[in-house]
């Protein structure tokens, strides 16, 4: 089929004039003026991909925009007793032996920050949240694929599920089962969120380099202003701490509590 058009005579292909034909009865048209239409927008497209350059223009400035109290929370990642408890499954498997001997040190010295995180975040009105490794399910079917293939398995309402004492939640605090590394991948958090109207998330837990660093990279693609607090991670070494904050550092602003205790007694 030719069809001539401000712009010339074109001829379309077999698979387009049978759309056009269908379009063509559903809106009470010709499939000549359907035709005439369909060329002009291709045209008007490759037009602009003529003129329109690549172009790289950072706004990191936003990056650091202070936090809005009133639109924020705080979400704490995989602190509970599971992973962070002597008493916990995974103590019991890895033991406390040299090769774990930093990551004990490390939550023995966090501890403390997580709760100052969590104290000072209540003092300014932000909604604190926690996430959990815990299955829905008794024998963890429900699981994703990794947390199979790594046996990570918390039953619901076991010691392992529960939030470290330091930090335990409130009454009315929301507390989320999650079966995969990313928080936001296997639970409703970003519904949440949005339902919360929170734009200002900010971030704490373990470890630092798995679960904290999925969770931030994503917000950040979920168009949420994120706030690391990097006092207030956990990992099994130093040096996959400091690395994964070098590599994160482009998807979030990073703080110390110190810092953000003293941003947001400003705020208010």
């Amino acid at each position: 089929m030719a069809t001539t058009s401000a712009s010339g005579t074109v001829t379309l292909p077999r698979e387009t004039i049978a759309h056009l034909e269908s379009a063509a009865v559903a809106e009470g048209k010709t499939v000549d003026e359907l035709a005439r239409d369909y060329i002009e927008a291709q045209l008007r497209r490759s037009r602009l991909s003529q003129t329109a350059k690549a172009a790289y223009k950072p706004k990191t400035h936003l990056r650091e925009k202070m936090i809005v109290p009133t639109e924020a929370a705080l979400l704490f990642i995989d602190v509970q007793n599971y992973n962070c408890h002597p008493s916990g499954v995974e103590a019991a498997h890895f033991g406390k032996g040299p090769d774990m001997q930093y990551w004990w040190n490390r939550v023995k010295e966090v501890s403390p920050t997580w709760t100052g995180l969590r104290d000072t975040c209540r003092a300014a009105g932000i909604e604190v949240m926690y996430t959990v490794i815990q299955s829905l399910t008794a024998d963890g079917r429900d699981q994703s694929l990794d947390y199979k293939i790594s046996g990570f398995h918390v039953p619901p309402g076991s010691f392992d599920a529960q939030v470290l004492d330091c930090i335990a939640p409130g009454p009315d605090d929301i507390v989320l089962p999650k079966t995969s590394s990313s928080v936001f991948t296997s639970t409703n958090v970003d519904y949440i969120l949005r339902s919360l109207e929170v734009k200002y998330l900010v971030l704490a837990g373990c470890v630092t380099d798995q679960c904290v660093e999925s969770a931030v990279r994503e917000a950040c693609d979920k168009h949420y202003y994120v706030t690391l607090v990097t006092d207030a991670c956990a990992t099994f070494t130093q040096e996959r701490h400091d690395n994964s904050l070098r590599a994160i550092k482009g998807f979030c602003r990073q703080r110390t509590l110190s810092q953000l205790k003293q941003e947001l007694e400003s705020a208010t």
